[in-house]
């Protein structure tokens, strides 16, 4: 047996695990969705949130492939989540800012509009750490996932110490 197939294919169907995650999923990402828009009032938070509408993407990886899940959720999506979470992260510290107060200081906006500073941390931790901490989870899952298939031939593999029985 080649190095090469030792490898062999990294996906196992399973209609119990694929069953279970039929089920499951739809609860973790309500759960995960739920913490995110509660996260300042309830136990819990944003972060929390999105680690598990992130996790629930794995799960569905794990349960139906990574390809058809990649094919699923585009790279252009995730970047989008990411870069919009830092968007808005970024851009409330520096509204605060024009508006006098320091980064991420909510009561400008108290002072200024007269809205409760809940506004301005519900966008920094709703908008902006959710999206941030779910996109990064996903992206690195599909990273490591993408560096797990072989590449060259098999001088690289031993070089590498894969597949070396010695």
């Amino acid at each position: 047996m080649s190095d090469a197939d030792s490898y062999g294919d990294t996906y196992t169907e399973s209609q119990v695990i694929m069953t279970a995650v039929k089920i499951i999923a739809p609860f973790t990402m309500t759960y995960g969705l739920f913490l995110t828009f509660h996260g300042t009032d309830t136990p819990g938070g944003s972060f929390q949130g999105g680690t598990i509408v992130g996790v629930t993407v794995l799960m569905l990886a794990f349960a139906f492939g990574i390809e058809s899940t990649r094919r699923w959720i585009r790279q252009s999506m995730i970047v989008g989540l990411v870069t919009g979470g830092v968007v808005i992260f970024a851009g409330t510290g520096v509204a605060t800012m024009a508006l006098g107060g320091g980064f991420l200081e909510y009561e400008a906006f108290v002072d200024r509009f007269g809205i409760s500073h809940y506004w301005g941390m519900e966008a920094v931790e709703v908008g902006g750490v959710a999206l941030i901490v779910s996109g990064i989870i996903v992206t690195l899952f599909f990273a490591t996932a993408a560096g797990f298939t072989p590449v060259g031939d098999d001088a690289d593999h031993h070089e590498m110490g894969v597949g070396n029985d010695d």
